[in-house]
């Protein structure tokens, strides 16, 4: 017997003896025919024996070919050759249950790897049948004796039973364990055998108690709950009542349930709660107030909801009543009752939190929206407290910082006081909840029924309004006016900015024009005009952000423009970071400039690239929201807006952003970076052109998840009858320069120029006109000097007659005078004394059919709603080179 005390080897395999063993008694004999037979062929004479050995070695030969044919017709098998046999084996083998094979005698002949583990043992000198394996109790004992006659009468059976402690090979570390042991005859030719299985059953065990102790647990919570519940069938029989309501009626719940009292019994006039009659599948819950009969005869007034399940058929099934005891007092006691009733009912209804203090600001008593603000109760919220009973304290509700402002008001009202100023109070916690707290004294009489002493104990009264909207809402109007601020400041800067960067720019290219590209000074004029478009990339974020900027929005696919930035984005990215695009069914076309919507999601890439130094997983996906009925906040952040939008979520698996820095994140020039990698305008330039293309963006972010950026736009309603496109001019063959596209609205706008600094355009841009040259007159405006006389040589060069006017009032002086024929008015839009649409107004009036070029930093929406409806004008947005001025002066005078 080996020791199971200790540690048992790892076994691994199976160990099997099925095949029927060879005889070697048979051997025996086969060799010792061979053996005479060579002895008597000695004994023969030379030419007989010759003759016997040739026809012994032909028989010899023929039971050989009779072997081969024995063979190849599968009537003879080696051992190991037999296919099937071995599937099933090695099911066996593999089997989670312990499998071992027992012929009559008690003999093992096989056991899988599961059985050698349960067993201990590692060869059949070792291996333990089952019944030396599973001995202790007697109830083990008897089970393994019943399944030990079922294998010997040849019968299957099954037991379980549990072993504690389980035997030294299985359930290693538990005191117990439950085993399924199973025994059935095998089919097996020669002796006969029977098949064994254990399989460890105690999790099952285990789930199946808990079931059980659960389903204990609402039994008992049911029994005691503090009001009464029974169960009724159709014919009025109780199926169940608990202790509760047995307690009630002074039955004794051994005797409640089937067989027990019925319905007539506790409830002589309850015919309705057995009559019923409902509609198929309907629930119908009932109230009836009736007296219940105790088992003294005594009647208990009580009130009954009664609620009934009717089937497909609309028979009811058994009801499920719920049973309150409205046993009162004296008739004399009822009115007072009533009215507590009535007035705990519009305490505990109030939205209003209140509450009654102490002076010390202990809490007495308190209604249900005082629990929801401040999530604290006193232990005894309706009844008085208990001797020794220390009540919570309101300070505790409030944060370290306002309660010298609390302790000073409570001072005020035990003092008597009785004009008290309310106070503003934090309240603990992370979710910067606030309150306004008003106090004043109770007086010094009891309220009616309530006597002197408590009177003391309850001096203050308190009464409280949750305030955390509302200052979440001031402080969003602040940032949204501190935003705006900042808009109008960065658009002011970014104009006059603008103007600076023409001048710089429109010298760099005449001096340009003048030097050939080896002259050494060439380069460094490349060098000066390069970061002049360095910094009108810079001058666009500021417009995008104080949502200035010129936007060409067309109809666009949003999942495919996502899809055509999958490249850039992937090497933006680089390899640590994956991307992942899910776009949304069918989702709707939107309408906005695609190459800002490019950028838009390029900076929140590279921004979510940042926040993942360590590698990590970018997030894009789309979704049709329909209106949710919700306002978006006034910012342009905060949830989904009202209105059917296209969703554009990305998201990140980054550091995410702390609360502290949430609200800053749009502000421009604001970074977390390090000096001279980032400029801060990244953030800031998506919210421009999101809310300047009428959508909205929403953040949410968990420090050490990620980060989501939710961006909404309207989705695109196409017009009944849609306006044909105006023609457009040629592109600029400039680098910086993308296509030309038509603003909304039906009117014939053109826009030339808008450089990007971050994207390129998707297409190539049009190669120009080889001839630049022109003819005609061309009135300029400007009011900066530099950059009018950079323009009028840039124009005079072409062969245009250039008049120059230094504002608008110069300009229409010109015009009144009528000393030369005017073909075109190229003019800035804000000037001093008279912007650009009154001018063209008051041209008009002169010249109907002037044709006009507005150049501006800003966006034409800016001016667009100042001008006539219907106006036709061609706008080139600043800064821009001398070249994309030239082509556009020349496209439009071509034009009829």
């Amino acid at each position: 017997m080996p020791d199971l005390s200790g540690p048992t080897p790892a076994v691994s395999g199976s160990i099997d003896r099925s095949e029927r063993p060879g005889r070697v008694g048979l051997l025996l004999v086969l060799a010792g025919l061979l053996v005479g037979a060579a002895i008597g062929l000695s004994f023969v004479a030379n030419e007989q024996a010759q003759s016997l050995i040739i026809w012994l070695l032909a028989l010899l030969a023929m039971a050989g070919v009779f072997f081969l044919f024995a063979m190849a017709i599968g009537a003879i098998q080696l051992s190991g050759q037999g296919g099937r046999d071995d599937i099933t084996k090695a099911i066996v083998d593999a089997a989670p249950e312990a499998t071992v094979v027992v012929e009559e005698g008690g003999r093992l002949i096989y056991a899988n790897e599961a059985y050698l583990n349960v067993a201990g043992g590692d060869s059949f000198s070792t291996l333990r049948p089952v019944e030396r394996i599973f001995v202790g109790s007697p109830e083990v004992s008897e089970a393994i004796y019943r399944l030990s006659q079922a294998a010997r009468d040849g019968r299957s059976h099954a037991e379980e039973v549990r072993m504690s402690p389980p035997p030294a090979g299985g359930a290693r570390g538990r005191d117990f364990a439950w085993y399924r042991i199973q025994v059935r005859p095998l089919p097996r030719p020669g002796r006969a055998a029977s098949l064994w299985t254990v399989g460890d059953i105690t999790a099952e065990r285990e789930r199946q108690e808990n079931v059980f102790q659960e389903l204990q647990h609402a039994i008992d919570y049911l029994d005691h709950a503090p009001a009464g519940f029974l169960s009724i069938d159709p014919t009025g029989a109780i199926v169940y009542m608990n202790a509760t309501l047995a307690a009630w009626l002074g039955y004794d719940l051994a005797v409640v349930g089937p067989g027990g009292p019925h319905l007539s019994e506790i409830a002589p006039a309850a015919d309705a709660l057995i009559q019923n009659a409902g509609l198929p599948g309907e629930v119908r819950t009932d109230r009836f107030d009736l007296d219940l009969r105790r088992r003294n005869g005594h009647p208990m007034p009580a009130r009954l909801y009664h609620r009934v399940a009717f089937g497909k058929d609309g028979k009811p099934g058994a009801s499920r009543t719920f049973v309150i005891n409205r046993s009162a007092g004296a008739e004399s006691d009822e009115p007072q009752r009533a009215a507590e009733v009535r007035l705990a009912r519009f305490l505990n209804n109030s939205p209003i939190a209140i509450a009654t203090l102490d002076r010390s600001g202990r809490i007495a008593r308190a209604n249900a929206s005082f629990a929801r603000l401040f999530g604290t109760l006193p232990r005894h919220a309706v009844a008085e407290s208990a001797a020794g009973a220390e009540e919570p304290n309101f300070a505790e509700s409030v944060v370290e910082r306002d309660r010298p402002a609390l302790d000073a008001a409570l001072a005020k009202a035990a003092s008597g006081l009785s004009e008290i100023e309310p106070i503003e109070v934090m309240l603990v916690g992370n979710a910067n909840r606030s309150a306004r707290v008003w106090l004043s004294t109770a007086g010094g009489e009891g309220a009616p029924g309530q006597g002197q002493e408590e009177a003391d104990r309850e001096p203050l009264i308190l009464y409280a309004l949750d305030t955390t909207a509302q200052r979440q809402l001031e402080q969003q109007i602040a940032q949204t006016q501190k935003m705006d601020t900042v808009g109008q400041l960065a658009g002011g800067i970014a104009h006059d900015f603008n103007n600076v960067l023409q001048a710089i720019i429109g010298y760099s290219d005449l001096l340009l024009a003048s030097h050939k590209p080896t002259d050494p000074a060439f380069q460094d004029i490349m060098q000066i005009k390069q970061n002049a478009n360095r910094a009108a990339g810079l001058v666009r974020q500021l417009l995008a952000f104080s949502r200035r900027q010129t936007l060409r929005p067309e109809v666009m696919n949003v999942g495919e423009a996502l899809s055509e930035l999958t490249l850039l984005l992937k090497r933006l990215l680089g390899e640590r970071v994956g991307l992942d695009l899910k776009h949304g069914r069918d989702i709707w076309p939107v309408k906005a400039d695609v190459n800002q919507f490019e950028q838009v999601i390029v900076n929140l890439a590279v921004n979510a690239r940042d926040a993942m130094p360590g590698g990590g997983r970018l997030l894009i996906r789309t979704a049709n929201v329909l209106d949710p009925g919700a306002a978006a906040k006034p910012d342009g952040r905060g949830g989904a807006p009202a209105g059917d939008h296209v969703l554009i979520e990305v998201l990140d698996t980054g550091e995410g952003i702390p609360s502290d820095l949430m609200e800053k994140i749009f502000e421009p020039f604001f970074t977390t970076k390090e000096i001279g990698k980032g400029t801060g305008l990244g953030l800031s330039t998506v919210f421009g052109i999101v809310k300047q293309s009428g959508g909205t963006i929403d953040v949410q972010s968990t420090v050490g998840e990620g980060t989501s950026f939710r961006i909404y736009l309207p989705r695109h309603e196409p017009a009944a009858l849609p306006e044909p496109a105006p023609a457009l001019p040629p592109a600029a063959a400039d680098a910086s320069v993308s296509a030309a596209g038509a603003q909304p609205g039906g009117e014939n706008f053109v826009l030339v120029g808008d450089p990007k600094a971050t994207t390129a355009p998707k297409t190539p841009p049009r190669k120009p006109s080889a001839d630049h040259t022109g003819q005609g007159v061309i009135l300029l405006v400007e009011d900066e000097d530099p950059v009018r006389a950079v323009n009028s040589r840039a124009l005079s060069a072409r062969g245009y007659t250039v008049l120059e006017a230094a504002s608008g009032i110069d300009a229409l002086h010109i015009v009144r005078e009528g000393g030369h024929q005017i073909d075109l008015v190229v003019s800035d839009v804000v000037m001093p004394e008279m912007d650009g649409p009154t001018l063209l107004r008051e041209i008009r009036k002169h010249l109907p059919d002037l044709k006009v070029i507005f150049v501006s930093g800003y966006a034409e929406d800016a001016f667009r709603k100042n001008l006539p409806e219907g106006e036709t004008f061609n706008f080139l947005p600043k800064p821009f080179s001398l070249k994309q001025l030239v082509e556009t002066v020349k496209a439009t005078m071509a034009e009829p």
